[in-house]
């Protein structure tokens, strides 16, 4: 198989959002580019500019690793970043009560110096540096339902305690983070979740960790926002891995979210586009969240 990370994933999942009667009742924000600064909140000005200059030689992978590039992606994967912002600020200034970005390439394994895993910039953790540094959010809550852990993510913050990082997964894939024990370090100590889960797993196992870990974590750490990196590769059927949740299930962790959200973060939430590679139950399994997050109030 191919690189499974490729354009037709947004095509499928706008056809079913179009099937399912959704996409012309939804409000459309148009991407912007993300400046460097704002790049810059979450990684090293040396990484930037490394994606910059093989962007323009024309290779066909980031050195840093298993992530394919072309003459176009730096500017795709700006659009994918200054989307998720332009999203962040349409929910925190109260024109649309929360968000799903549908952009790719994907972000959550991109560390501070490293592109990897089809990820270039992470576009979750820059918006949470983002929303505390233009609009002074306190804490954070990101949620990474992805079938794989998403490393990049927990590097970024794992010193941190003013983002707290929810990550089930299914354990020992690439790449090879996320075992429960790594919970975070100095101040950040105890803001980690990892809950690795085994091939096979779905409702039973990833629907308890959300109620027994999650949910009784946030009554202490009250989030002021929420994000959820959305990735759909969890799914049953899903080429790159063995797990089995349904629509249904990506459906009732939206709803888990949403009450976290409504009960400490006054409804702001923005979710992103993560991973999901078997293109038809992609685009029902989004078609699910996105029902479920227009559902509001809680």
């Amino acid at each position: 198989m191919g690189c499974p990370e490729v354009p037709a994933r947004y095509d499928a999942i706008v056809e079913a959002l179009r099937q399912a009667g959704l996409l012309e009742k939804l409000h459309h924000l148009k991407p912007r580019l993300a400046t460097k600064p704002e790049i810059l909140l979450c990684h090293t000005d040396a990484y930037v500019r490394l994606v910059a200059r093989e962007v323009a030689a024309g290779a066909g992978a980031l050195s840093t690793g298993d992530t394919g590039i072309c003459t176009k992606s730096l500017e795709v994967a700006l659009n994918a970043a200054g989307g998720v912002l332009q999203a962040l600020d349409a929910v925190i200034n109260g024109s649309v009560v929360n968000a799903f970005c549908l952009v790719r390439p994907p972000g959550h394994r991109a560390t501070a110096e490293r592109g990897m895993g089809f990820c270039i910039f992470n576009n979750v953790a820059l918006a949470a540096r983002y929303a505390q540094k233009k609009y002074n959010i306190r804490k954070v809550l990101i949620v990474d339902w992805d079938l794989h852990h998403g490393n990049g993510t927990q590097e970024i913050f794992y010193d941190d305690d003013t983002v707290s990082c929810f990550t089930p997964h299914q354990y020992a894939l690439y790449s090879g983070t996320g075992a429960a024990e790594e919970t975070g370090r100095g101040q950040g100590l105890g803001f980690n979740l990892n809950c690795p889960v085994p091939p096979g797993a779905g409702r039973k196992e990833i629907l308890e960790a959300f109620e027994e870990k999650l949910v009784p974590a946030m009554r202490s750490f009250q989030p002021n926002l929420v994000l959820v990196s959305a990735g759909f590769d969890a799914r049953l059927g899903d080429p790159l891995g063995k797990l089995a949740l349904t629509d249904q299930d990506f459906a009732d962790l939206t709803g888990i979210v949403l009450a976290i959200a409504h009960k400490y973060a006054h409804d702001r939430l923005v979710s992103v586009l993560e991973g999901g590679y078997e293109l038809e139950g992609l685009g029902q399994a989004v078609a699910a969240h996105i029902r479920k997050l227009s559902s509001q109030p809680v």
